[in-house]
């Protein structure tokens, strides 16, 4: 009796580790399918996913970013952007008027000093968002932490509404701010996922569509005081992250595919390529001979 119990034990252990390596493996698989399919398609294959395996919903759905998407503040009349961070339930917290929407009463919310720091960044980047992006929507949302605070920055950016070019930014910046003992300095953390994506659609070229997303991770330390607060800290990051972001898409995205689309396409003719080989070969059988004489 003593055996088959502990042979029971053995095959629901192993039965178990072999269950854990294989939604280990199904997962891994699954991210690696979501990073090569377009990005405007993320929902739809999201869902796909989630249909096929639904054990691993909670993990994609934690685990993949998804394009941002737009609410109205009923107080303020202005837009929002809503997201797992400012979600509670089905409801989403505004950040301009701090409330829930469908309504909620027990909803988190940031403590009052922290509260004060979201009002004031959510203009500051308001700001940085016309400036940089002229137009689009942009929310920050803060919460509170044992050691010291945390928060997303989020901004959207569809295109100007032409039929022949649509497009659209997403970008999610999530940090920590750690303040130091000595109060004169803090530590922050950054991790930053932008998804790109566009479609063209002329009489000369036809459709194209062409996206991606980029995850980039940042750490430093900065001064803190009055010339140099957390908001301005915060912005500095992400400001940089976002020009080395938006240059890796443009080398990556733009460079590499304007470059197999030259090789693809050649503006000569047939006949000049083949008189140009010819000739280069010419060459190169001429020096050979020089160098034996």
């Amino acid at each position: 009796t003593n055996f088959t119990t502990v042979c029971k034990s053995i095959d629901w252990t192993l039965f178990w580790a072999l269950t854990f390596v294989m939604s280990e493996q199904q997962l891994d698989c699954a991210l690696d399918l979501m990073r090569r399919l377009p990005p405007h398609n993320v929902e739809e294959n999201l869902t796909g996913l989630i249909d096929l395996v639904p054990a691993l919903c909670e993990e994609l759905l934690s685990s993949i970013d998804q394009p941002l998407k737009v609410a109205k503040d009923a107080a303020s009349k202005k837009d929002y952007l809503l997201c797992d961070y400012n979600r509670d339930g089905d409801s989403y917290r505004s950040p301009w008027s701090n409330v829930y929407d469908p309504p909620l009463d027990d909803g988190a919310v940031p403590s009052d000093s922290l509260r004060e720091l979201e009002v004031k960044a959510n203009m500051a980047f308001d700001t940085y968002r016309d400036l940089y992006f002229e137009g689009g929507v942009s929310s920050v949302y803060l919460w509170d932490m044992d050691d010291g605070f945390a928060g997303v920055v989020l901004i959207k950016k569809i295109g100007d509404g032409s039929k022949k070019i649509k497009g659209c930014w997403d970008s999610i910046h999530v940090f920590e701010a750690q303040e130091k003992s000595s109060g004169k300095n803090a530590h922050y953390q950054l991790t930053s996922t932008v998804m790109l994506w566009l479609e063209t659609n002329k009489d000369g070229s036809g459709m194209m569509k062409l996206g991606g997303s980029l995850t980039r991770q940042e750490e430093r330390d900065f001064t803190l005081n009055d010339n140099s607060p957390h908001i301005a800290n915060i912005g500095h990051m992400i400001e940089d992250m976002e020009n080395q972001m938006r240059s890796t898409l443009d080398a990556i995205y733009f460079g590499k595919t304007k470059d197999i689309v030259n090789d693809l396409r050649s503006v000569r003719s047939l006949a000049d390529e083949k008189n140009k080989m010819k000739m280069q070969h010419d060459i190169a059988a001429a020096l050979t001979m020089r160098n034996k004489k």
